[in-house]
């Protein structure tokens, strides 16, 4: 248990210190001096997109905190029996890796006002996104295919609900990437779009730290770490 409020402590640790970023915690009002340099672009927070993106990050990030917390306590009881771990899911990892380095430098284009390039980024993300999405039902696949089901096994039921949760999560991030593609190839330049672009490649990143995350669960790399954090704590 002390492991798992450690890792509660970190994420909304990292929450606070980026939404702090974003200005959230601004005060122009309060400011003194030079009327013109209070008010300007310096003195403004972020967009509240950026906000609420910060905050359900946060959230999503608890959720899965809290998944850990079950599977921990979970494991150590004696039905308990480790799954082994399809190879495709490293493929897929790689894959998730591509798809955000994509968006990175769909960001960068967007930046520099590139829209050639900010379109073959956003796709090149989609495309390896859909792919990801892909290998992971075919990771479902092989695992049924070996006989365990969402019913068989308490491992087997947390690997399809923990993959099966950030595979909607990664759905709902395609929407809005779709979105914003759409809107790259109807737009004749970067102007609008270097926000939601920012937006995507903030929620894809944060997908592929969490994915990382589960794969160091998945791989029993995460319990000698729990392991530690229990003695720290103790």
């Amino acid at each position: 248990m002390g492991a798992i409020l450690l890792f509660l402590a970190v994420i909304f640790s990292i929450a606070g210190w980026w939404l702090a970023r974003q200005g959230l915690m601004a005060k122009p009002w309060l400011e003194t001096g030079d009327v013109n340099l209070v008010t300007g672009k310096q003195a403004m927070p972020q967009p509240a997109s950026k906000v609420g993106l910060g905050v359900f990050l946060a959230v999503v990030g608890a959720l899965f905190t809290l998944f850990l917390s079950a599977y921990f306590i979970r494991m150590d009881l004696p039905d308990w029996r480790t799954l082994t771990m399809p190879r495709v899911l490293w493929l897929n990892t790689g894959i998730l890796l591509l798809s955000s380095v994509a968006l990175h430098f769909a960001v960068l284009a967007a930046r520099k006002g590139n829209i050639k390039a900010l379109r073959q980024d956003l796709l090149a993300g989609a495309a390896a996104a859909v792919l990801f999405l892909l290998g992971q039902g075919l990771a479902w696949d092989q695992i049924a295919a070996l006989g365990y089901f969402a019913t068989s096994n308490p491992a087997s039921s947390f690997f399809y609900l923990i993959t099966g949760v950030h595979a909607l999560h990664m759905i709902g991030g395609m929407i809005a990437l779709g979105r914003t593609t759409r809107r790259a190839f109807r737009a004749d330049g970067t102007g609008r779009l270097s926000t939601s672009t920012e937006l995507c490649a903030t929620y894809w990143h944060a997908m592929l730290v969490i994915w990382l995350v589960i794969m160091a669960l998945l791989a029993g790399w995460l319990n000698e770490f729990a392991d530690v954090c229990r003695q720290f704590l103790s």
